[in-house]
């Protein structure tokens, strides 16, 4: 939504930002609310930078144990530095605060207890170094970015570096880049935001080197996430963790990405839950790389090119469940005529009690010439795909279970050896898989 760019300023810099008269006797108790501090606003008929001003207010307020209170109206600021302490709170949807000759508007470095509550923080789409973002936090603790607007940014939105606190009930849109990067985090929360139009990807959870991250990231909307920095597939993403371990992606709700609503490079045990995934350009939920441990699970997941795929057996990825998913409405990519699966999987790797409907290409995809290891298939109800499962037989693959499945409305077979992408062999839901010697084909249904 664009930003009401109102004539509508403060004025009076002697006394327009005159901090009104608080008393400690107000918090004499620790459970006691912070005593407010506010300002007069006049308007003063122009767009005039004040940053030294209202940096000022803040450094006073923090060190006076303040709430700093911004009326409705737009503050045209830049470099804001946020000391412990700070706790900001404006009028949601009217106050808004545009980036003035900065590459940030706010930055926290190394502070403890810093709030922002009911902010419009506006980029105005002026340009920004390389990977600025308009909100920086470095190393910093108890953090709360709460009912905030970040918006219009030609580089990120929010940058959190080192962090450990909660980002919730924000919108982030029309960010260049990325709209929520936070990297090595020490205990963050991502809740209940709406990450929209973003050039890159919606939310990044990543760590420097591969380690525990905890970050959980649950009842969002993102919607609309471009690829603009190409690749094939580090951009365009709702989601994206990489490294991080331990990180749980829950009853989000992702649509029309580039690439992936969730994808998981090189994470460890990172859970994937009840997220609503639809339209999506190439795998809606990836798990990839050197991934270990991963949990797929409760999510439904409509119009992709690939429904889920856990993939990357040969940079060491493995162990996973992938269960209780409805998968449907599968496409063949355009551009490389990838895709049309509805679940992949290489190695160590439990499929179960998916439901899957309407593939081009496979309802299941078990393993890829010798990338096969120790899969287990039961219990998954395939409807209408063109081939049911296909799994490998290569001479180097690894052990398959396939079992209890119900398959229907396949056009070329419910179950296919396959020799890489070409499907061998009859059809082993009706035919004895005993010839090839790392399958156990039984009690399956094919219709």
């Amino acid at each position: 939504m664009p930003i009401d760019r109102r004539n509508l300023m403060l004025g009076s810099f002697g006394a327009g930002l005159a901090l009104s008269a608080s008393s400690a006797a107000a918090a004499e108790t620790s459970d006691a609310p912070l005593p407010q501090s506010s300002f007069d606003v006049v308007p003063a008929g122009g767009e005039l930078d004040q940053s030294a001003t209202l940096q000022l207010a803040i450094q006073n307020a923090a060190s006076s144990g303040t709430v700093l209170t911004l009326p409705a109206g737009v503050y045209a600021v830049g470099g804001l530095d946020l000391p412990s302490g700070t706790a900001i709170q404006g009028v949601p949807g009217r106050t808004v605060l545009k980036l003035s000759g900065a590459d940030f508007i706010f930055k926290a470095n190394g502070a403890d207890g810093v709030s922002l509550d009911g902010l419009i923080l506006d980029g105005d789409g002026q340009p920004l170094s390389q990977d600025a973002a308009l909100l920086q936090a470095n190393q910093t603790r108890h953090l709360q970015i709460t009912n905030c607007r970040v918006l219009n940014s030609a580089e990120n939105g929010i940058a959190l570096q080192g962090c450990a606190g909660r980002v919730a009930h924000c919108e982030i849109g029309k960010i260049a880049k990325t709209g929520l990067f936070s990297n090595d985090a020490a205990g963050m929360e991502i809740a209940h935001n709406t990450v929209r139009d973003c050039g890159d990807n919606g939310i990044q959870v990543w760590r420097s080197e591969p380690g525990d991250d905890g970050t959980l990231i649950h009842a969002n909307r993102i919607q609309r996430i471009e690829a603009r920095s190409g690749g094939s597939g580090q951009y365009g993403n709702g989601i994206n963790v990489f490294r991080a371990g331990a990180v749980v992606v829950s009853n989000n709700r992702i649509s029309d990405c580039t690439y992936s609503a969730v994808r998981d490079n090189s994470g460890k045990n990172c859970q994937i839950l009840g997220n609503s995934c639809s339209r999506l350009g190439e795998t809606a939920i990836f798990v990839e790389f050197a991934f270990d441990g991963a949990v797929i699970a409760n999510n439904v997941i409509d119009t992709a090119a690939t429904g889920v795929s856990v993939t990357n057996f040969n940079e060491g990825g493995h162990l996973a469940t992938v269960q209780g998913n409805l998968i449907r409405n599968l496409f063949f990519r355009k551009d490389n005529g990838g895709g049309g699966i509805g679940i992949a999987a290489e190695a160590d790797c439990a499929i179960t009690g998916n439901v899957i409907e309407r593939s081009p290409g496979y309802g299941l995809f078990l393993g890829w010439y010798k990338y096969l290891r120790d899969i287990s298939a039961t219990g998954n109800l395939i409807r209408n795909c063109h081939i049911g499962i296909g799994v490998s037989t290569d001479g180097e693959a690894g052990y398959a279970l396939i079992t209890d499945n119900m398959i229907s409305g396949s056009k070329d077979g419910a179950i296919r050896a396959m020799n890489g992408p070409k499907p061998v062999g009859p059809d082993l839901s009706a035919s004895s898989a005993e010839s090839f010697r790392n399958l156990a084909v039984y009690s399956n249904v094919g219709i």
